[in-house]
């Protein structure tokens, strides 16, 4: 099989099991993590070299700018503690007990040891978000995830690119130093130009394919120009990413941002599904040419790592559960989590596609890479297949889900923009603002009087039912030959907005998994 072939049946079969994960509430990365090795065993899947720094910038750019432009600043000032503990001290903390498991276990040298610490120490929010998306805990937990999986990898990344410097050089020197401290300050500040001199060049391709082709342009160019610069890159495309959402958030087109955001989730999936098929085929190539006493020896390593990451993991949670409640007694403002919530920021911390993608930007002559290699996928297989599986149960054991609150703060958010709507309108004249204050009125009114919202409800089944009575004349038309391809087209999405205008919750939502 060629790699093309082996990625369309990987692909197959990922459509397949994510209708299996939906219906059974499971999150996608693990599933997919599973397909990945399965099909890499097939007889015949290709053995598939990649360029390291390829990797890193192909996967990881466009995964941190699709979250990074849509996590709130706001809620980063107000979790700035938990966010630096996890992202950073988490971070160091766990790549210092990979380091002490590695040096006492199977006896790597310290700059071997650092790099697969890094490479194995960020989680990854996607399979977390992938069912808190279906069954909600509350804000600042989720908030608190995401955000994190954003910052740990610029910690990561930055220790694994010293590592692999030291290793090369055969010791740290000032140079090394210097350039690692300047690293992040530089990537940030690197971020928020690049991303202001974007924002200026946006509105010229507002509305057009090309402006969703410069959205993926930016995130490479910004990841690879700050690699040049020996920038954190990381750190670089998450502010840039971060300052063209605050300064385009108003002004961006509506039409393209449903547009963009289509083609990012679907990009974000295939980037989920070729990863694991590529670490799929490293591991069964590594597999393949060790011995079985090298095999054993691997294996004993990785299911070592596994369980140190895991425990390091809910050891700083509850450290940092107990630091945020000891200041919160002292009087500062930041609550701190409860117990069953940090118990659960604790059991989700997967790896996922950070971990793969630093692995393969290992260097063909890295030394024991086959052992590093190995262990890494084995903790992202570990992790996600244990813990990702777990997550649901977990929220409904320990009765963190807030489904119905969130349907609570829905409804008072769509009172609220109808509110403001009303307003607005309030003192215009003439039967079309009449109308559409009367809309305005029933939403807003709704969520209080029972009779508002089945009326409501018949607008919205009457709009729906004119809307197929356009289809069918629109169908006809078409078929008689009284419209071309082109209006044809143009007509039909209008009847899709109008459909999607009305339609519930569940019809707008594509879901992931």
């Amino acid at each position: 099989m060629t790699f093309f072939e082996t990625l369309v049946a990987l692909l197959a079969v990922a459509i397949l099991l994510l209708q299996v994960t939906r219906r059974m509430r499971l999150p996608y990365p693990g599933i997919l993590a599973a397909a990945g090795v399965a099909v890499a065993m097939l007889p015949g899947a290709p053995t598939i070299p990649i360029d390291p720094p390829t990797a890193l910038a192909l996967f990881i750019a466009p995964v941190l700018v699709d979250s990074a432009y849509d996590f709130p600043v706001g809620a980063a000032r107000r979790m700035l503690l938990p966010l630096f503990f996890y992202a950073v001290v988490a971070v160091l903390v766990t790549t210092g007990v990979v380091v002490s498991i590695s040096m006492l276990t199977v006896g790597l040298p310290i700059a071997v040891a650092v790099t697969l610490g890094a490479i194995v120490s960020p989680p990854d929010a996607a399979a977390a978000t992938a069912v808190l998306s279906n069954l909600p805990v509350a804000r600042r937990v989720d908030a608190l995830l995401k955000g994190e999986s954003l910052f740990n990898d610029a910690t990561a990344l930055l220790l694994f690119g010293a590592a692999l410097t030291v290793q090369a050089r055969g010791g740290l020197d000032a140079g090394t130093a210097l350039q690692v401290g300047i690293a992040a300050p530089g990537g940030i500040l690197f971020g928020i130009v690049f991303g202001f001199f974007v924002s200026r060049l946006r509105p010229i391709t507002e509305n057009t394919v090309g402006g969703t082709l410069l959205q993926f342009v930016y995130a490479f160019s910004t990841w690879l120009i700050a690699e040049h610069l020996h920038l954190s890159a990381v750190l670089a495309t998450v502010a840039s990413a971060m300052t063209l959402a605050t300064l385009s958030s108003v002004r961006d087109s509506p039409r393209m941002r449903v547009h963009s955001f289509a083609v990012w989730t679907t990009v974000v999936f295939l980037l989920n599904v070729v990863a694991f098929l590529l670490m799929g085929l490293q591991a069964r190539r590594i597999l393949e040419a060790m011995s079985a006493e090298e095999l054993q020896r691997a294996m004993g390593f990785a299911v070592i790592v596994v369980v140190g990451v895991i425990l390091a993991r809910m050891a700083m949670a509850f450290l940092l559960h107990a630091v945020v409640g000891s200041r919160h007694r002292s009087g500062h403002e930041l609550a701190p989590f409860t117990s069953g919530e940090t118990f659960l920021v604790g059991w989700a911390g997967m790896r996922g596609l950070v971990t793969l993608a630093t692995a393969f930007a290992l260097p063909a002559d890295f030394p024991e890479r086959d052992l590093v290699v190995l262990t890494a996928f084995a903790v992202v297989l570990a992790t996600l297949v244990i813990q990702g599986a777990t997550l649901a149960p977990m929220i409904h054991l320990l009765k963190l889900g807030r489904q119905a609150e969130v349907r609570d703060e829905l409804k008072v958010a769509r009172r609220s923009l109808a509110e403001a709507a009303f307003q607005r309108l309030e003192k215009e004249v003439g039967t079309e603002a009449e109308a559409i204050r009367t809309i305005c009125r029933d939403h807003w009114t709704a969520s209080t009087e029972a009779n508002k919202a089945s009326a409501l409800d018949r607008r919205r089944d009457l709009t729906i039912a004119a809307v197929l009575a356009q289809r069918q004349r629109l169908e006809e038309l078409r078929d008689t030959d009284q419209i071309g391809a082109t209006q044809y087209l143009e007509l039909q999405e209008d009847l899709d907005w109008k459909q999607l205008s009305v339609g519930s919750d569940e019809d707008r939502r594509i879901t992931e998994s």
